[in-house]
């Protein structure tokens, strides 16, 4: 018998999709405006995963693209020795209106090559795919309604796919609405049912999974009489807030599993923060009178899981999780563990020729184009991560350094730059939506620098020291807290990363080494 800890996927990996072909699974989960794109994960287990790869990499393109746009809710499937991805690239969403593409890829192998996308239309998000018994291919998905005097959400429609015209059948037929946004949908057929699952009450502290019901493909659907039959709502005090948006799948046994994303809090002054963004977990169903149930009863998810009839595996950890790494950059840059922001990394501003990693500055923090960032996910509360820096800045328009990252509103840089009174030195940088603070520069000797950010729950603090030296702290606390999903007032969907950054704003060419970085981790 094989024992979940949930999350099992931690930090930042939202809106799970989930499929088994035989006895491996496949997870796909939301990567929004970090590149590669649409992150894929294997296990054998359900317990044990590892990052195989990206379905979207190699000239996937989303300069322009907003905070938190980009790629949403991609949709797994498997059909005929084929692989499905959907997936929407949202590109605007400014008040009513929201630009949004999209996209299927097919591959016959999970690691690729996937195919050149296939457009789908622009009618909403969230869209998944449907393979029928009867060997037809459906989409279903949100439909979005830009004009002002109507509310956004129109309903949940359903559309044919035909793939030997590689095209939908541009008849869409609503199945479902309620008075208040729906997303997520996924449909299934159980025994002579239709089985419709969704995802109400937004993605924040009311977001929940509910279901509904047809003898018909197209309806009417039948809603459970439950509010939900999976929710934190109610319970403020749950490890694992914010539960919703899930998919189905079986083991070989027959047992149903819900794949779902949920987040795990921290406070401060008795506010939740979700810092490590929205991650998923696992949780055992069954079907009882036809309705969707969690297996041991309630409707708040279990931080631990067990699921009779599946053998836990013993492997290494994957690339891009464990307690502990330290990455020299000798094998180039891992996608499995580093993220860029909006493109893949240009071997001539990220350059790991000589076995460690040059970085040719790049635009501001505010850029949706060209930015000089390699990120890695936060996956607990409490953390450390460090980086061996060697820059020579000579004007305040040349800086390096380490930062923990939310988006270009929310980010805390330690900073190594130039400043006409301290000469080469160092500061923290604070910038949350409208403002934007700068600690007193310190005066720091020529040379290789070690840089350390150690996050504790909603704090972080800074530290430095020479190559060989002793680790000098900077004064403060800084607010780790601020880097959430919940700060603020805007729509954000995402979570806060580590990584290593440099800047030239004259675009002459400077840069950075960076000699190695590490991150390591305290799992609760």
């Amino acid at each position: 018998m094989a024992t979940i800890h949930n999350p099992v996927l931690r930090g930042f990996n939202p809106d799970p999709s989930i499929v088994r072909v035989g006895e491996d699974y496949y997870l796909a989960t939301s990567t929004f405006e970090y590149h590669p794109a649409v992150r894929l994960h294997h296990s054998r287990d359900l317990a044990n995963w590892t990052v195989v790869g990206h379905a979207l990499d190699d000239g996937f393109d989303l300069q322009g693209i907003p905070d938190s746009g980009g790629v949403w809710a991609p949709s797994l499937s498997h059909t005929d020795g084929t692989f499905w991805l959907a997936y929407s690239i949202v590109r605007t969403m400014d008040g009513d209106d929201k630009d949004i593409d999209n996209y299927l890829v097919t591959a016959d192998s999970i690691e690729g090559p996937w195919s050149e996308p296939i457009h789908l239309g622009s009618r909403g998000f969230d869209f998944s795919f449907f393979h029928d018994t009867d060997g037809t291919h459906w989409i279903v998905g949100v439909q979005w309604d830009q004009r002002p005097e109507h509310a956004s959400f129109s309903g949940l429609v359903l559309e044919q796919y035909l793939p030997d015209e590689r095209r939908t059948s541009g008849e869409a037929t609503v199945i479902y609405r309620e008075d208040v946004l729906v997303e997520g949908p996924n449909l299934y057929r159980i025994g002579d049912e239709y089985v419709l699952t969704i995802a109400s009450g937004g993605t924040g502290w009311n977001h929940s999974i509910t279901t509904a019901r047809s003898a018909n493909l197209t309806g009417p659907y039948e809603r459970d009489p439950w509010p939900a039959m999976l929710t934190s709502r109610d319970a403020p005090g749950t490890p694992l807030q914010k539960a919703g948006h899930g998919e189905l799948v079986q083991t070989p046994g027959g047992e149903w599993m819900l794949a779902h994303l949920a987040s795990r809090p921290t406070l401060h002054l008795g506010e939740r923060y979700c810092t490590l963004g929205r991650e998923t977990s696992l949780q055992a169903v069954v079907f009882e009178d036809g309705w969707l149930r969690l297996r041991d009863g309630g409707h708040h998810g279990e931080i631990d899981v067990e699921i009779p009839g599946v053998e836990r595996e013993v492997g290494d950890a994957p690339s891009d999780q464990g307690a502990s790494w330290t990455d020299t950059f000798a094998d180039g840059i891992d996608s499995r563990r580093w993220s860029t922001l909006r493109v893949a990394p240009d071997p001539a501003v990220f350059d790991t020729s000589t076995s460690s990693l040059r970085l040719r500055g790049g635009h501001s923090t505010a850029s949706v184009f060209e930015q000089s960032l390699l990120l890695t996910r936060v996956q607990e509360h409490h953390a450390t991560f460090e980086a061996v820096i060697d820059a020579e800045p000579r004007t305040t328009r040349e800086a390096a350094g380490i930062v923990a990252w939310y988006d270009r509103q929310g980010w805390i840089w330690m900073q190594l730059s130039w400043d006409e009174t301290a000469g080469r030195s160092i500061r923290v940088i604070v910038r949350e939506p409208g403002r934007t603070t700068r600690s007193d520069a310190v005066s720091v000797p020529d040379g290789a620098l070690r840089l350390r950010a150690e996050l504790h729950g909603p704090a972080l603090t800074f530290a430095w020291a020479t190559e060989t030296g002793e680790w000098m702290p900077l004064p403060g606390e800084y607010p780790a807290w601020m880097l959430s999903d919940d700060f603020g007032p805007r729509l954000r969907f995402t979570g806060m990363f580590f990584g290593v950054r440099a800047e030239d704003l004259d675009g002459r060419g400077w840069g950075a080494g960076i000699r190695s970085a590490s991150l390591s981790q305290t799992q609760v």
